[in-house]
């Protein structure tokens, strides 16, 4: 069984910048890939970022590469969200998630544990 505690979330200005962190409980950690995922009012949870659990591979939703880096370190069982040049379209609640195989894939369905979420809201 894997749990995930995400912190650091919280209100901010556009363009400006936070950081996220999960804490992961688990054996398996670094063999699991790791994502964030995001959910806006109204709308479905959805894809943001990944990091594979072997070779350091990463994948993004396309509306975040360039802002948005995802980070791991197997050693503390913490993974990392930095969220630079935020924008209104940000504002939402973030999950940190996780599957029990090391590859990255896109869809958020096939992340199978999630922590309980913090909101992060951009003001313009």
């Amino acid at each position: 069984q894997v749990q995930l505690v995400e912190s650091g979330g919280g209100l901010v200005q556009a363009g400006g910048s936070l950081r996220r962190s999960c804490a992961a409980s688990g054996r398996t950690f670094s063999s699991y890939a790791m994502a964030w995922l995001r959910q806006a009012p109204g709308k479905e949870r959805d894809f943001v970022a990944a990091m594979s659990g072997n070779d350091g591979s990463t994948g993004y939703v396309d509306s975040v590469k360039g802002r948005f880096t995802i980070s791991r370190d197997n050693a503390r069982n913490m993974v990392y969200l930095q969220m630079n040049s935020l924008k209104p379209e940000d504002t939402a609640v973030y999950y940190c998630a996780t599957r029990p195989r090391p590859g990255v894939t896109h869809p958020a369905s096939a992340y199978t544990y999630w922590g309980p979420g913090t909101q992060v809201t951009v003001s313009s």
